[in-house]
């Protein structure tokens, strides 16, 4: 009889225990809005189990999953722009950081320092760096995109 592949977790018991110990260092709930579209993107299922596999380490992480085409009021107001996306956001605060794709390898590292920057409430940039970024003229929307090697 095959496995059911679907339903096996897509993290291993070490990899689940080492985010329990990085994840006692959450000071404030962190959201998790998941935005996919299961039918015609499969990288979507995996995505949001992944998402739903943190949650379950840390009650402080919570997750909201949103259909990307039936959920259009919330995909405009958190700025959607592809799927599948995971919007990381305080209790009460969003912070615009959205992550496109699986994130999958060193992806995955930036997602979970999303998710302990967002818990903090600080980026953890110095001063100088925040003096030095007051002194943009503009609003800048800043993308960094990188690909699994």
């Amino acid at each position: 009889m095959a496995e059911d592949v679907s339903r096996m977790p897509l993290m291993t018991d070490d990899v689940a225990s080492q985010l329990k110990e990085e994840f006692a260092r959450l000071v404030e709930p962190v959201r998790l809005a998941v935005f996919s579209q299961a039918l015609a993107d499969p990288e979507s299922e995996q995505v949001r189990r992944l998402v739903e596999e943190l949650a379950a380490i840390d009650p402080r992480l919570t997750v909201e999953s949103y259909n990307f085409v039936l959920d259009k009021e919330k995909v405009e107001s958190l700025g959607i722009a592809r799927i599948p996306a995971i919007a990381v956001m305080g209790k009460d605060k969003d912070y615009g950081i959205r992550l496109y794709g699986l994130p999958s390898g060193y992806e995955f590292g930036t997602l979970v320092e999303a998710i302990l920057d967002v818990s903090r409430g600080d980026s953890g940039l110095s001063d100088e760096t925040r003096a030095a970024l007051m002194e943009l003229p503009r609003p800048v929307h800043l993308q960094v995109f990188s690909t699994p090697t």
